[in-house]
């Protein structure tokens, strides 16, 4: 697919930088109390090394904000403090070392408030997310722009923005999520048009993971081919490893990650005669931790084996009760099927 755009500011959370062309970063978000600091750093620690970027945690109280400091010095992923209503906290993770907030600066308490923000976070460099959800937007802005749901969040973006840049601030980073993924797309691609600041998207409320996962690929995948988006949280209700996994194959699946095994593999008929299932999944699973880039076919007969796949670099195409293993579409040899995951496997490792 064609590169991301780079029409972006380039925006720095921690050591990972986000816009500017910079690699689409993965974030996810804990689900434990932060102020249990055990729970909250074993979560993180788990999160980045499932290939998480960035995570984010709410901060709902001063115990919370107070937990910052043991937070940070026992992770090493940048940390985005989740604030809402209350400036104060806001202040207090700021001055305790947090990467990112995330806030709107519409519901802190007053403009006196929203400057207190953007003063403490400019002095520390530190960016702000405006986060505009759909199910949260000012009174009457909806009737206002004629009942338009992605218009009205985009215009809810610019009234957070302008009052950030009336402080001099404009270290931001912005997101407009919705539960309906055609506004959410649409709000996103106004969005695009409308500011030059990195865009965090995601779709809000997506549901559990089956429903999610769906939801989650429609909406990320169809901005980031259209080349809008710098950094993605994929929303489900369930364990957050399984965002930051969703996260990676919606990547992949554009082209947008490195250094990582594709599997292909056939959806079977009647031609095959070997576990095709069985064996897809196994080789998915054993290569999921080796850091090359290669294309593996797995197949469940020779009409989809080397002539179909021959775009990959290695692949196996069934036979009965056998398989034949083929590089680049040419045929090596021929192995039994309880041979087929270890030979395949094996020839793997051996590729530069």
């Amino acid at each position: 697919m064609e590169e991301i755009s780079i029409h972006t500011k380039p925006v720095k959370i921690g050591n990972i930088t986000i816009g500017g062309g910079n690699k689409v970063a993965i974030q996810s978000m804990t689900n434990v109390p932060t102020y249990d600091i055990e729970k909250v750093t074993k979560q993180i620690n788990d999160l980045a090394s499932a290939g998480c970027d960035i995570v984010r945690f709410s901060v709902p109280d001063k115990e919370s904000a107070e937990a910052i400091e043991e937070i940070k010095n026992k992770t090493n992923v940048p940390l985005v403090a989740d604030i809402h209503f209350d400036y104060r906290l806001a202040l207090m993770c700021i001055e305790r070392g947090i990467d990112k907030v995330r806030i709107n600066p519409g519901n802190i308490g007053g403009e006196e408030n929203a400057e207190a923000v953007a003063k403490a976070a400019a002095a520390k460099n530190i960016p702000i997310r405006i986060g505009v959800n759909a199910g949260s937007l000012e009174k009457g802005l909806l009737d206002k722009c004629g009942g338009d749901l992605p218009k009205a969040m985009v215009e809810s973006a610019k009234r957070h923005v302008e009052i950030l840049n009336r402080f001099d601030f404009d270290n931001i980073v912005l997101s407009m999520k919705s539960s309906n993924v055609a506004a959410t797309v649409r709000a996103y691609r106004l969005a695009s048009q409308t500011f030059d600041y990195p865009l965090h998207l995601g779709v809000t409320e997506a549901g559990t993971i089956k429903q999610g996962i769906v939801k989650s690929s429609v909406g990320i995948g169809s901005l980031l081919v259209d080349g809008i988006g710098d950094t993605i949280r994929v929303s489900l209700t369930d364990d957050p490893i399984l965002e930051v996994s969703a996260a990676k194959s919606i990547l992949r699946a554009l082209d947008l990650d490195e250094d990582y095994i594709e599997v292909v593999s056939c959806p079977t008929c009647a031609r095959t005669k070997i576990d095709l299932i069985s064996i897809a999944n196994a080789v998915n699973d054993a290569v999921e931790g080796i850091n090359k880039n290669l294309k593996v076919a797995v197949m469940g007969c020779v009409v989809n084996g080397p002539g179909e796949a021959k775009d990959a670099d290695i692949g196996i195409a069934g036979g009965d009760g056998c398989g034949v293993l083929f590089k680049h579409g040419e045929i090596i040899r021929k192995v039994s099927e309880d041979e087929i995951i270890p030979c395949l496997i094996d020839e793997i490792n051996k590729m530069v």
